[in-house]
């Protein structure tokens, strides 16, 4: 599919990005552009792969102008560029809302522009009934694709996205903080031990990506079934597995964090497609015509719960710590004690 096919990734230069290019660089893909506004890490990963296939663009998603000279020739889309600390969107949420939601909307008709095929939009679990301004400007972004892939006329641009939870070790995530603190001798700071979270391997979150562009149609919205564990069980494994005496320090929840996430809420899950280790959801396409929102009900959702981290497989302790030791992460920092 990726044969002499040229791809955009809005940024690129963040842990998806560079798992994309792990996973593609050694393929027959012609050109794989990075998309980005942070010319250091650009220059950094330009100097570290030192690979022909790879251009980089400077640009920012919130300007049309420049996204719109990176799609030129393009023909697929990855987009994961996003305001998405949790925190930070808190205190700064128009600044969310500029990237998040606005920025989303000129990629999609920047593709659309440029007869893009195929555009992938990357969400996350914070969308699914949204309390924090992150998962708000993420819930409006995917009301943004999905209301642009119900009015593309000729399908010559197919828009579709993905959905999914916390992904270990990621850039700003919680592994990497622990790790941080058991070599500098200080407590582990947890928010709430019964908090729960799923978990996913950069490896899932591409593979995800890669599922929804070659089984998505227009609007479709894919979900991975993802296992998770309690942030106290997170805590304690990495300490074992560090052999760390460090104490633990229960520090309360963050600006606009969930005691759990959901990946497919209940509405949803109504008419969600089983998919094996996905769900599809395919969008709602129904127009304007208020009559059928009013009038025509649906199947009772009573009797169906939503996706969530607290009712999903949940990691025993060996499993998590399984889990753990598989991460490039966690054997990196071992081998540097």
């Amino acid at each position: 599919m990726f044969e002499g096919k040229t791809l955009l990734i809005t940024g690129g230069t963040g842990s998806f990005g560079n798992a994309v290019l792990n996973r593609f660089l050694d393929t027959d893909i012609k050109e794989i552009r990075i998309f980005s506004r942070d010319e250091k890490k650009q220059d950094d990963m330009r100097n570290r792969l030192q690979n022909d296939k790879v251009k980089f663009y400077i640009g920012d998603v919130r300007d049309f102008n420049s996204i719109d000279r990176a799609m030129n020739d393009i023909d697929y889309v990855f987009h994961a560029a996003a305001l998405k600390q949790v925190p930070s969107c808190e205190f700064f949420p128009i600044e969310a809302a500029k990237t998040n939601v606005f920025g989303t909307q000129n990629t999609i008709d920047a593709a659309i522009k440029n007869k893009v095929e195929k555009v992938i939009c990357l969400s996350t679990d914070k969308a699914a009934y949204p309390i924090n301004a992150m998962g708000i400007s993420k819930a409006l972004m995917e009301k943004v694709a999905i209301a642009a892939s119900r009015n593309i006329s000729d399908d010559t641009t197919t828009v579709c996205l993905t959905r999914y939870g916390n992904v270990m070790a990621s850039r700003g995530s919680v592994i990497p903080l622990f790790v941080k603190q058991i070599k500098s001798g200080l407590p582990l700071t947890v928010t709430d031990p019964n908090m729960t979270r799923f978990l996913m391997s950069l490896e899932d979150a591409v593979n995800l990506v890669l599922f929804a562009f070659t089984n998505g149609n227009q609007g479709d919205l894919f979900v991975n079934k993802a296992p998770a564990s309690t942030i106290g069980d997170l805590a304690k494994s990495i300490k074992d597995i560090f052999n760390a005496q460090n104490d633990i320090k229960i520090i309360g929840t963050r600006h606009g964090e969930k005691l759990y996430e959901t990946l497919c809420t209940r509405e949803e899950m109504l008419k969600a497609e089983d998919m094996g280790d996905f769900y599809r959801i395919p969008a709602d396409n129904r127009d304007l015509n208020y009559n059928r929102y009013f009038s025509e009900g649906e199947t009772d959702i009573s009797g169906i719960e939503d996706y969530h981290s607290h009712n999903t497989t949940q990691l025993t302790e060996d499993g998590l710590k399984q889990t753990l030791l598989n991460l490039n992460f966690i054997k990196d920092s071992l081998n540097d004690i």
